[in-house]
């Protein structure tokens, strides 16, 4: 019977009926995960007849086993739209790397990466950084923002490196997190990326994401690490850490995530937060995804993006 003809007295027309029930639609589970063109409905819906579905209860909460299947599904799909997913400071060697890192807090790893060149250039080793003239390094790092206190970490681990290890970044996490301006995060962006030992990166937008994903309800680093680390094999913790934090630079933002356009907003519990209109939303992706440089000058072969140019060209 067609819906016209299926209307009785006192009902609305089948029309009204399904306007009325539709509710807000969000991307579906199926469709490219690189392109984000999933579209769906969402609860309240229209059977294919016309009649609407009953009510549906209020959903049960998230039990753990369900929401370490939606974690690792999370991960599985980020890995496919981030394949190239990489730490995004320029560094030639685990010395670099640490430095880029202390110099990276509260700035952007752009900002970094046009500074350091120069910085290298003047000093190169441990040997040569512990032996700098004070204010000529603030004056190579001032871009970096907190110039003063980023320039007495990176004399003190270069002293420290000097004459605790031999001019040698060390391997370990207990000894990584003795040096001056080395935590955690820092320590594990080093071992995971110059050294190859597994460990997770709890920076801003690592943590902004896990907590949305319902993955964790806890604000302190070391706390929001143990959390995720329990839900991960140890193998995957590294390449974690660069695909959240991809994705967190890139479409599901601080002020307004691109939910319109997020390839993995069927597995999200905060999907609407952001802007949910897909043209609308795409005008808010970042970097590649949006067809702007990224953050390297250096980036990887496979990197689909530009490279970031260099500090003061037009």
């Amino acid at each position: 019977m067609s819906e016209e003809k299926s209307s009785a007295v006192g009902e609305q027309p089948a029309r009204r009926r399904k306007k009325a029930a539709e509710g807000p639609s969000r991307p579906a589970a199926s469709g490219s995960a690189r392109t984000g063109g999933r579209t769906a409905v969402t609860p309240g819906e229209t059977e294919a007849s016309g009649a609407t579905r009953p009510a549906k209860r209020p959903a049960k909460p998230e039990s753990h086993l369900a929401m370490v299947r939606r974690a690792r599904r999370i991960n599985r799909e980020l890995a496919e739209i981030y394949p190239y997913a990489h730490p995004e400071l320029d560094f030639r060697n685990p010395f670099e790397l640490l430095v880029a890192t202390v110099l990276s807090a509260q700035t952007t790893d752009l900002r970094v990466n046009q500074t350091t060149p120069a910085l290298f250039a003047a000093y190169p080793t441990p040997e040569d950084m512990a032996a700098a003239d004070p204010e000529k390094l603030e004056e190579l790092i001032r871009p970096t923002g907190f110039f003063r206190a980023k320039a007495r970490s990176l004399a003190g681990l270069s002293a420290s490196l000097r004459d605790d290890f031999g001019g040698e970044v060390p391997g370990r996490l207990a000894d990584l997190v003795k040096l001056p301006g080395v935590g955690r995060k820092t320590a594990n962006v080093v071992l995971g990326n110059a050294f190859g030992v597994p460990g997770i990166t709890v920076d801003t937008h690592f943590g902004r994401l896990v907590r949305r994903w319902k993955w964790t309800e806890q604000e302190d680093p070391v706390k929001v690490e143990a959390d995720v680390a329990a839900i991960f094999p140890k193998s995957e913790w590294t390449m974690l850490s660069h695909r959240v934090i991809f994705h967190g630079r890139r479409v599901c933002h601080a002020r307004k995530p691109a939910c319109g356009v997020c390839p993995i907003a069927p597995l999200c519990p905060a999907y609407g937060e952001g802007e949910t209109d897909p043209e609308k939303a795409k005008k808010l992706l970042k970097y590649e995804l949006g067809g702007y440089p990224g953050q390297r000058l250096s980036p990887p072969p496979d990197y689909p993006g530009r490279p970031a140019p260099p500090l003061g060209a037009g």
